[in-house]
């Protein structure tokens, strides 16, 4: 298996990652103009690029990932929720789907909270193991933090949603399972995110603040207590990712 962490514009992290012996590779959270990029790792690793994931519709960058999709003749994947939003064709994620790139094995997990259409990517590689071996977390759960439950509005409820995404899904996970998020220091889509782009769930449990709070009450207070400003130009950035 190979993996790269791409840190791009906005502090927001995208991934590529697949199986190089049967040429088989998966891209997640694409930003604009960072799409030749994509090309040319898939060319240096001799890999086809089957699938371009974005974990929800981004409202603080310009995606990329349809434009990339469209340019190698990939799937572009967004959560089946999103059917009634977005102006464009796309593959419909579910709960529990699995999306298979050559011997690296990606499921699908539904986690609404920061947006109704936030999913995190749990991938395993069977020629290590059966275990997962890593989940991408998107802008559900950071290092440090967690996602911000007030873009859709109706804060309050979205953080009783990801309260019970974090503790239903995520926190189920074996400890060592390693995360890989969305964004890192310096992103408005969460407060207090840490400049490190990587952690373990079992490192989260004991130190990310949001973590730390098991009573869903206090949790919603906490999130709701002190929300960051929304993001620069977040609506026309909604519109021109949903196709307006």
């Amino acid at each position: 298996m190979f993996f790269k962490q791409l840190a791009t514009k906005e502090s927001s992290l995208s991934y590529f990652f697949g199986c190089g012996s049967l040429g088989k590779a998966v891209a997640v959270d694409v930003v604009a103009g960072d799409e030749q990029w994509f090309i040319d790792e898939a060319k240096k690793a001799n890999v086809t690029l089957t699938h371009v994931i974005d974990t929800h519709v981004h409202a603080d960058h310009y995606s990329g990932g349809r434009k990339l999709a469209d340019l190698i003749g990939a799937r572009y994947c967004l959560h089946e929720s999103d059917a009634s939003l977005v102006k464009y064709p796309f593959q419909a994620l579910h709960d529990n789907d699995v999306i298979e790139a050559g011997n690296v094995i990606v499921k699908v997990l539904h986690t609404p909270g920061h947006t109704m259409d936030s999913t995190c990517l749990l991938v395993t590689d069977k020629r290590r193991g059966d275990e997962p071996w890593f989940v991408l977390t998107g802008d559900t759960l950071f290092v440090g933090s967690v996602g911000r439950p007030d873009l859709a509005g109706r804060e309050k409820a979205m953080a009783g949603i990801l309260f019970d995404s974090l503790h239903g899904k995520l926190l189920t996970l074996p400890d060592a399972t390693e995360i890989f998020p969305g964004h890192q220091a310096g992103s408005v889509c969460g407060a207090g995110l840490s400049g490190k782009p990587s952690s373990t769930i079992g490192f989260e449990k004991r130190f990310n603040p949001g973590l730390r709070i098991s009573d869903k009450e206090e949790f919603v207070a906490y999130l709701t207590g002190e929300i960051p400003p929304r993001p620069a130009e977040m609506d026309r950035i909604v519109a021109a990712n949903i196709g307006a």
